[in-house]
């Protein structure tokens, strides 16, 4: 009986000296830490995730202005064509072209 009694009271020893280290500061600290280093984490990767999709968005952005600003030009082109009188085989229409010009 009395060796249980001994295993049991050492059992008991350290039990209770392993739940005090378990709430030593050290180790709330450490658990703390671990936990702080996780949400650190995952803010990093959201960061990160959002910042290449913005990248992604400003491409396709930057692609589209690039077609406005050709047509724009494009536009602009032919206005100056139409000004200068370069394109008024285009107004006559397809049938106007094989034909004389008129006369003035």
């Amino acid at each position: 009986m009395d060796t249980v009694l001994i295993i049991v009271a050492v059992a008991a020893v350290l039990l209770l000296i392993l739940w005090l280290v378990a709430l030593s500061p050290s180790a709330k600290r450490k658990r703390e830490e671990k936990k702080l280093e996780s949400r650190r984490t995952e803010v990093v990767d959201h960061h990160r995730e959002q910042a290449s999709d913005r990248h992604q968005q400003a491409d396709l952005a930057e692609k589209e202005a690039q077609k406005a600003r050709a047509d724009a030009e494009l536009h602009d082109t032919r206005a100056k064509l139409h000004e200068e009188g370069k394109a008024d085989d285009e107004l006559r229409g397809e049938g106007a072209r094989q034909e004389d010009p008129p006369r003035r």
